[in-house]
């Protein structure tokens, strides 16, 4: 399980798709959320909708690996088909908060790799976020609030990588994505692979 945080215009979502446009069996995580549906999307492609009291039973069962309310909407990960894919062999990309890695890692620390984008500096930030040309100054001014506080946990993850070149940053994701799928205990099949090498009758 990959995690990647930013605040919002440091490029999470340009890496994310690279990253699943470059890994075949990497597969982006789908929440459940209790906010509307936007024009556009599509109910398990984009988020799995869900009632406010569906969303209450399945935190109640524990159905959750991560969950948290935003801005009065919640969001959770599904447990049961992001534990059926991993047995299977793939892996996911998460897109959550530093409050969803901490509670992912708490929960499922051995498959969790945390990855958070910073941006090469704040100013560069605040000019993404206006270039959109979508926000009005109060909200430009709460997405820059909470940037910051985002940025203030960058000491809670594994791996942190400056954004100064999308590129670049690319590629630091990418190697550090590669590099984990290569430990020792993240390799299916390995322990029968060596097992059949140093059977004695082995030729």
């Amino acid at each position: 399980m990959l995690i990647l945080s930013s605040p919002s215009g440091a490029g999470k979502t340009t890496i994310a798709r690279k990253l699943l446009e470059s890994h075949h069996n990497l597969q982006m995580s789908v929440s459940a959320t209790t906010r509307p549906i936007r024009p556009g999307e599509i109910n398990g492609r984009d988020y799995h909708f869900v009632d406010r009291p569906t969303f209450d039973t399945m935190v109640h069962d524990n159905a959750f690996l991560e969950y948290a309310e935003v801005f009065g909407n919640c969001y959770g990960t599904p447990r049961a088909h992001i534990m059926e894919g991993l047995d299977a062999g793939c892996d996911y990309l998460f897109d959550i908060d530093w409050q969803g890695a901490q509670q992912l890692y708490q929960r499922a620390g051995a498959d969790v790799v945390r990855v958070f984008l910073l941006p090469p500096g704040i100013d560069v930030l605040e000019n993404r976020l206006r270039s959109r040309g979508t926000d009005s100054e109060e909200i430009i001014s709460g997405r820059m609030d909470r940037a910051r506080a985002e940025i203030s946990h960058w000491d809670g993850y594994d791996y942190v990588v400056i954004n100064d070149d999308i590129e670049r940053c690319f590629e630091k994701v990418r190697t550090i994505l590669d590099a984990e799928r290569m430990r020792r205990s993240r390799q299916t099949g390995l322990v029968d692979f060596v097992r059949g090498l140093t059977a004695p009758d082995a030729v």
